[in-house]
Order: structure tokens, then sequence, then C-alpha cells
């Protein structure tokens, strides 16, 4: 079960950089007492330093960190951008949905993306993700296998 709920899913929200796109996802969590801000910024860093590697499908970033003393909780936000924003990855740009993610440690790190890849990957379940008007349609979409 994924660590989600209606206060970390924002529908249809305006980016104007991918930085904008991780900063919405990652304050999602912060005001969720889930993470630290440093989080947030460290993910922009990643990203700065490193590129869209997060970039894992057409249209599907999962901006992350490394496991730190910033997170407090495994968590998850999901962001359905209002127009997709290029990041870019040379084939699965641009970007729709960007869904941040932390740990408390490798391992719970690595199951979460798993589970977040296994229901983005049905292609069914990602089209009611995209096509949702409300958190609870996500949530329960994503819910339920």
């Amino acid at each position: 079960m994924l660590p989600l709920s209606e206060e970390v899913i924002r529908l249809d929200a305006d980016a104007e950089s991918p930085i904008d796109a991780i900063r919405i996802a990652g304050n999602l969590l912060v005001q969720a007492g889930k993470v630290e801000l440093a989080y947030v910024e460290s993910m922009v860093q990643a990203f700065q330093e490193l590129g869209a590697y997060f970039v894992i499908a057409p249209g599907i970033a999962l901006p992350h960190s490394r496991p730190d003393e910033t997170v407090k909780e495994v968590c998850l936000s999901l962001v359905r951008l209002n127009q997709p924003v290029v990041f870019g990855h040379p084939k699965n740009d641009p970007v729709q949905l960007v869904c941040a993610i932390a740990g408390v440690d490798k391992k719970a790190h690595i199951q979460m993306l798993r589970s977040l890849a296994s229901i983005l990957s049905d292609e069914a379940k990602l089209n009611e993700i995209m096509r949702a008007t409300t958190a609870d349609h996500v949530l329960s979409t994503m819910q339920h296998s």
C-alpha cells in the first residue's frame, strides 16, 4: 500500500519549469509534516546536478533524493500538471505527472519506487489518474489493484 493521502495530491498545478514542478510536489510533503524543506531542496539539487534521470516513463517524473534525517516518514506526493513541462529527458518529455518520493532508508525507498512503478505502468490506471477530477478519485484508483 502506497503512503498516499488526499493532502499530498494536487491536480492541475501550474509549473513554469521542472524546478517549479519538483518544489510543488515536495512542498506538499513539507506541508503534511512528512519531510523537511531541506529534502525538497536536495531533490532540486539532484535534478540540477544529474538531470532528468528520474523521468522514468513518457510524461512521468519521480523526483527524489537520498534517504536522510530530513525525511520523517516514508512518503509520496502526486502532482498532475495543468500543462506538461519539459525536464530535458531525451525520450520521456514532456512531463505531466510528478510524484515526489522520500524514504527513511534505502530499502523503503526502493519498495516504494517498485509499488509506484507497478501502478503507473498500468495503462488503465494511469489514464484514470490523468482524467481524475478529485484527489479522492486519484487515491481510489491508486489504492485498488
